[in-house]
């Protein structure tokens, strides 16, 4: 599935360590648009319908043993029937030694040609998990994401409701920061998001009344954290005593970001609520829920109320999060 971003072929040189066998240009020529990959060994074959050239080819030790089945004619034949069709990049995994055809008909077609050390299923499972997060949908909002107790917590707010004065307090209790007033969200499955902060301002906080400061030349590296799934969207807002506000929890109140639906909290802002400590308990009973156990649930049945059979999603924040706003 073709993505609206894209990722440049030296950035995967770099984090897998590849070789480069043969390269018939600048490898920052050669633009990856697609996290699907693909292994070369049906199309050896000559079976090629579905067959995308967009999709990085992985040749390892099954193909490779393919191929020395067959008599040379047949090896070329097969071998110029694949690099014709152009793919964008074809990898050897296992540290193979290039079959000299194999070779000559990378460069006659000018198919850039890499090696990787690791075995074919590592490889795989690692690049396809890279390309997910490099080409996933995206959208920025403006906010506060932080990691309490390995929960990832998303912080909406209008502005100079207290979420980055909240953080500060999170990071001193020993939580972590991920961003502060941006944040990244990427899709890189169909349920699961993950943050980050613009790398041009990571790390960096603005607090009203003493500026600019860098959490991590403050709090240390222990303080600071690059990525982090989203587990609960908790949204800040000045108290409202006109305003019913859940008092149980019993029903899980959902937002969809990206499509990905999470759970959604409200809670009210005013003097004297110790708010770090509030967002530590969320976070902690968000993990329960996640475990089965549901505090309210279990009050009502003691109390023998009914439990509700509601789920519902907020469609206000559903749209705040379409892409198209």
């Amino acid at each position: 599935m073709a993505s609206a971003f894209t990722v440049r072929l030296p950035k995967l040189v770099d984090e897998f360590k590849l070789e480069t066998v043969y390269t018939p240009c600048d490898l920052s020529e050669v633009i990856i648009e697609t996290s699907e990959v693909n292994r070369a060994g049906i199309q050896f074959c000559g079976f090629f319908e579905f067959f995308d050239p967009k999709r990085i080819q992985i040749i390892g030790k099954t193909e490779i043993a393919y191929l020395h089945s067959l008599s040379a004619e047949d090896m070329r034949a097969s071998l110029d029937n694949f690099f014709s069709r152009k793919p964008i990049v074809a990898v050897i995994t296992w540290n193979l030694p290039v079959p000299k055809d194999m070779l000559e008909s990378a460069m006659k077609y000018k198919v850039p040609f890499l090696r990787a050390t690791e075995g074919t299923s590592e490889f795989m499972a690692g690049l396809i998990l890279t390309l997910n997060v490099d080409l996933a949908q995206r959208i920025t909002r403006h906010g506060v994401l932080v990691e309490v107790y390995g929960e990832g917590i998303l912080l909406f707010g209008e502005s100079g409701v207290g979420k980055s004065e909240t953080a500060i307090e999170l990071i001193k209790r020993g939580h972590r920061l991920i961003a502060d007033d941006a944040v990244e969200i990427r899709r890189v499955s169909k349920s699961t998001l993950v943050g980050t902060s613009p790398e041009n301002i990571r790390h960096f906080m603005e607090l009203r009344g003493v500026g600019i400061i860098n959490a991590r030349t403050l709090f240390g590296m222990g303080a600071v954290k690059t990525t982090e799934k989203i587990d609960i969207v908790i949204q800040m807002e000045p108290w409202d005593q006109n305003k019913v506000y859940d008092r149980m929890g019993a029903e899980d109140m959902k937002t969809k970001i990206l499509g990905v639906e999470v759970p959604l909290l409200t809670i009210p802002v005013k003097p004297g609520r110790n708010l770090a400590v509030i967002i530590e308990v969320a976070a902690m009973n968000n993990r329960q829920k996640r475990m089965g156990q549901y505090a309210a649930a279990e009050l009502m049945e003691r109390l023998g109320m009914p439990e509700s059979e509601n789920d519902p999603v907020d469609s206000e924040w559903e749209s705040f999060f379409s892409l198209d706003n």
